[in-house]
């Protein structure tokens, strides 16, 4: 296991993150050039060696609720990686050019078998669980981000 000292090493050596300083002693470090509503690629590093690092979407990596990765455990080698993927993620672009005299719904559904629908009104994209509205969004790509980071993936009829 690294310790706090090597770890801060291995994620300072990333010149696109920036280092905040949080309470209890721990420290985050963030990517401002993440195109997602997520900046925290490395979040609350504590100086016992606990943390962790974002990796939602991210094949190979057992998140929790928030999209995180305890890296408590971790060797250089894996702690490198991990941190390069992450902000490959948080730097991808989610712009998407949608003809809206044509649309009319998508189906969208995640791992554990929920779906939401989006739905074109009035200028607005509306997000629905059944019939309950889940969001609104004045683009499409803002809800699709959303969509995207709760973990969901458009589906097909």
């Amino acid at each position: 296991m690294l310790t706090f000292e090597q770890k801060l090493e291995i994620i300072q050596s990333f010149p696109q993150l920036t280092r905040k300083e949080v309470s209890l002693k721990r420290v985050n470090f963030q990517y401002e050039e993440s195109q997602s509503d997520k900046k925290n690629v490395v979040y609350h590093l504590h100086p016992n060696g606990n943390g962790y690092v974002y990796a939602k979407g991210i094949k190979g990596y057992k998140t929790d609720d928030k999209g995180m990765v305890n890296i408590r455990e971790f060797g250089e080698d894996e702690l490198r990686e991990l941190i390069n993927k992450s902000i490959e993620v948080l730097g991808r672009e989610y712009e998407v050019e949608i003809n809206t005299e044509e649309f009319e719904e998508e189906r969208w559904a995640n791992d554990e078998g929920h779906s939401l629908n989006v739905v074109l009104e009035d200028d607005m994209w509306n997000v629905y669980a059944g019939k309950n509205l889940d969001g609104t969004f004045p683009s499409y790509n803002e809800a699709k981000q959303y969509l995207m980071e709760e973990g969901f993936r458009k589906r097909y009829y």
